[in-house]
């Protein structure tokens, strides 16, 4: 008895070579304007940070008998700065987006333009595997698992 073995190939689609160089475009756009929003926060949060530094120490030169009305006012002063935990999510954040979006343009690329003559495959970076690096429930003073 023979035997045929018939090897499936997976199902493919044809996409038009400029269509995927415009959706490879678009991908490397949005990639640089997450890098320009990454700048944007880390810019931000460092005068905050400024902002708030100053503030503390304009509170301690304030004279001591008014500590008790400095309290609230420091409490505050903590809780807004513990609430820039939000810089560090968003930050790992648009990095993971930037590598997900990098690693779909040069796939895209890989799979629709056929490398030319004495040219190397592309060594594509495998996509990142967990689906967000972030977790968050609530902005409290370490309520957000960071990876």
């Amino acid at each position: 008895m023979e035997t045929t073995t018939t090897q499936q190939t997976p199902p493919s689609v044809s996409v038009p070579v400029n269509l995927v160089a415009d959706l490879q475009d678009a991908l490397l756009m949005a990639m640089t304007d997450l890098q320009r929003l990454e700048g944007l926060l880390d810019h931000a949060t460092s005068n905050l940070l400024e902002r708030f530094g100053s503030a503390n120490q304009a509170l301690s030169d304030l004279s001591a008998d008014r500590a008790e009305e400095l309290g609230p006012i420091r409490h505050n002063l903590h809780q807004a700065v513990t609430e820039l935990q939000f810089h560090d999510m968003a930050t790992q954040l648009i990095v993971h987006t930037g590598k997900v979006l990098q690693s779909c343009a040069w796939r895209l690329a890989d799979q629709a333009m056929e490398p030319e003559e004495g040219e190397l495959p592309l060594e594509l970076d495998p996509m990142p595997e967990r689906p967000s690096p972030v977790t968050q429930s609530e902005m409290d003073a370490g309520s957000i698992d960071l990876f």
